[in-house]
């Protein structure tokens, strides 16, 4: 084992990587495998949905230092719903490998971090691994226009014209509380942000921050792997005293949400289905679309990832000689999210 990972004990030092839909937590852990700088890496990703987008997006990197067997995925809920029940289970096939120098967790857009480091805390838990910092992605634009994420208008008009409402809306809690557990900020994208707007985006997250934490402004991802790894907090021992939002609560629930697949048969254009994804943000109040695309006549696989109507895609790879083809697309918004009518926007 390296010396990252010595100074724990022969614990293995876990990094939790949380923060909303599409704010750039899977490109931030990529960039980390490319860097990895001689640690051998694992990665937990836990999917919101029936599809494993961002474990497909991370095994088809190639990257040594993890290879694909490293990467285990967690689609059956969220993380810190289903603690018992998935991630240990999950920890345990990773720590049986005996090779692996620190492990980094890619929570859902909904986890709470909070129940998930209390596991680490857990006897049978503790005494293998440690939580080496909380990082919390945050998406820069969206914050600059006083938003935690895009396509949130309607909410807020409705949050508004309900004078019995004196909290703040379900979307708010998750991110208050990602960040109130943070131990370091990533504000994402910074290179769509002029210096006013990036203050405002840091300004929007100090609110929800309640000691101090360093943001640090990163562009696709980038961010010095010495920066976020090998910090040494043991987060699991102060956990208890972070502040948040559903500290109160027994027990909590993702009901504000609807995420469903849809298939569609193969494109013809990638730019008109990625003028479709945004169709659909605009017109059914959709916050997340990630998935992957046939193309007629193209032998790669497309990758589709949206935030509102921001739409990118790109040829990840070749299919595969035994892969099934055929378009996929996880869609992610707030309840009752017209379902037919997302489905006849992206399928026109």
């Amino acid at each position: 084992m390296t010396d990252l990972a010595q100074g724990f004990s022969g614990r293995v030092p876990c990094t939790v990587v949380t923060g909303f839909l599409g704010a750039g937590k899977t490109t931030l852990i990529r960039h980390l495998l490319e860097n990895a700088g001689g640690r051998r890496l694992a990665v937990l990703v836990n999917e919101f949905g029936d599809v494993g987008i961002d474990g497909e997006v991370l095994k088809g990197c190639g990257i040594e230092s993890c290879p694909e067997e490293n990467i285990v995925e967690l689609a059956n809920g969220c993380i810190c719903c289903t603690v018992a029940d998935d991630f240990v289970p999950a920890l345990d096939r990773i720590l049986s490998r005996g090779n692996v120098d620190h492990i980094l967790i890619e929570t859902s857009g909904l986890a709470l971090p909070k129940p998930l480091v209390q596991a680490f805390q857990w006897p049978g838990v503790k005494s293998r691994v440690t939580v080496d910092s909380v990082v919390a992605v945050v998406d820069g634009p969206a914050l600059a226009e006083g938003r935690v994420a895009q396509d949130l208008e309607a909410l807020a008009a409705q949050r508004a014209a309900d004078a019995s409402l004196d909290h703040d809306d379900p979307v708010e809690e998750v991110f208050g509380d990602q960040v109130a557990c943070a131990d370091l900020i990533v504000l994402s994208k910074a290179d769509l942000l002029q210096p006013a707007a990036r203050a405002a985006a840091a300004a929007l997250v100090e609110r929800h921050l309640g000691r101090a934490v360093k943001i640090v402004a990163a562009e696709r991802g980038r961010v010095d792997p010495a920066v976020l790894l090998g910090q040494g907090l043991a987060v699991e021992e102060v956990i208890d005293g972070r502040r948040t939002a559903h500290d109160d609560e027994p027990e909590h629930d993702h009901d504000d949400f609807d995420c469903f697949v849809i298939e569609l048969p193969a494109v013809e254009r990638p730019e008109a289905l990625a003028a479709r994804v945004a169709a659909a943000a605009e017109a059914a109040d959709v916050l997340r679309v990630k998935g992957f695309a046939e193309v007629a006549g193209k032998p790669m696989r497309l990758l589709v990832q949206a935030v509102g109507p921001r739409v990118s895609h790109h040829y990840d790879r070749p299919w595969a000689e035994d892969e099934a083809r055929g378009t996929r697309l996880v869609v992610i918004g707030l309840k009752g999210l017209d379902r037919a009518a997302v489905e006849r926007l992206l399928a026109a």
